[in-house]
This record gives structure tokens, C-alpha cells and sequence, in this order.
């Protein structure tokens, strides 16, 4: 069994968000969000990781957090 964690807090819990942001250059200055990312973070104490959405399986993401 693994007692693994939150690498700040130890916290067994997180949840994700899906958030999108811009890039530099036109994509900034029209605010177009093209780069999109779930952020996983510790319901403790909130300590997040972003990961590019497009390159990472959402239900592998939970498993990358918590090593």
C-alpha cells in the first residue's frame, strides 16, 4: 500500500480544473486562449500542478499527482 501524497501536506484528496490561457504575441493581444491545461490540486491545502490537456489522459492525471 502506498503512502503517497500531497508532496506539500501529505493530503489524500484533490480535485481538477480545466482552465484555458493565452499564449504571447496576437494571441495575447486578442485574448484568445488556445492553450489549455487541468490543474490538479490538494483540497488541503491547495498546492496545484498544471498539465497540458492535450498531451495528458485526464484519468491519468490523479496518478501523476499523487506519484
Amino acid at each position: 500500500m502506498s503512502d503517497k501524497g500531497c508532496i506539500k501536506c501529505g493530503g489524500k484528496d484533490a480535485n481538477t480544473k480545466e482552465v484555458a490561457m493565452t499564449g504571447t504575441g496576437l494571441s495575447k493581444m486578442f485574448d484568445i486562449q488556445h492553450n489549455q491545461f487541468v490543474v490538479v490540486y490538494c483540497t488541503n491545502c491547495g498546492y496545484s500542478e498544471f498539465y497540458n490537456k492535450k498531451s495528458s489522459a485526464a484519468s491519468n492525471i490523479l496518478d501523476l499527482f499523487f506519484g
